[in-house]
């Protein structure tokens, strides 16, 4: 699938001065075809963190009802509570796009609802990060029982931030200035 296809816009733009139009990587559309085409476009990834999000959130629900449960620490309740609230929090900011945009539809607001959308899906992320670290901490002290757990989910954290935020930004930063 080509960049024009898949909804690249790491290129940049520039103004056809023909008509006003952006065009960005060989693209002639409005802003309001921009704006569908980026809402598709984060549905798509939506779809993906949702479906991973719900699995999670899912499971953490049914550790309180384990009979081993009892068992785990004060401070691993105090853990997996803090993992419950943040796995709820990071549900409720990746389906709000999907409410914001049922609740905006027909406002004629779709650029701004993109932008808005977009922002709580990034939050979303970071709560999601907050969580498997979360998750991953109660795992792994039960599992190991010793202070390497820490030091695992400090690299797992790590890696995540790198595949999540520092390369996409490295290569939008490489891109050069965006549209808009």
């Amino acid at each position: 699938m080509t960049d024009q296809h898949r909804g690249d816009d790491s290129a940049g733009a520039h103004r056809d001065p023909g008509d006003g139009r952006v065009d960005a990587r060989g693209r002639d559309e409005t802003p309001e075809e921009r704006a569908d085409r980026r809402w598709g476009d984060l549905l798509q990834e939506l779809r993906v963190a949702q479906t991973g999000v719900q699995i999670l959130f899912g499971f953490l629900l049914t550790v309180v009802f384990q009979q081993r449960f009892t068992d785990l620490s004060s401070t691993d309740r105090h853990i997996y509570t803090v993992t419950v609230v943040l796995g709820a929090a990071t549900t409720g900011a990746l389906i709000g796009p999907v409410a914001m945009h049922r609740l905006l539809t027909g406002r004629r607001l779709k650029p701004e609802t993109v932008v808005l959308a977009s922002r709580l899906t990034v939050l979303g992320l970071v709560l999601l990060l907050c969580t498997m670290a979360s998750s991953l901490l109660l795992v792994l002290r039960v599992a190991i029982r010793d202070t390497s757990a820490a030091w695992l989910v400090g690299a797992m954290a790590v890696w995540f931030v790198l595949c999540w935020f520092v390369l996409p930004l490295w290569a939008r930063h490489r891109s050069g200035p965006g549209p808009e």
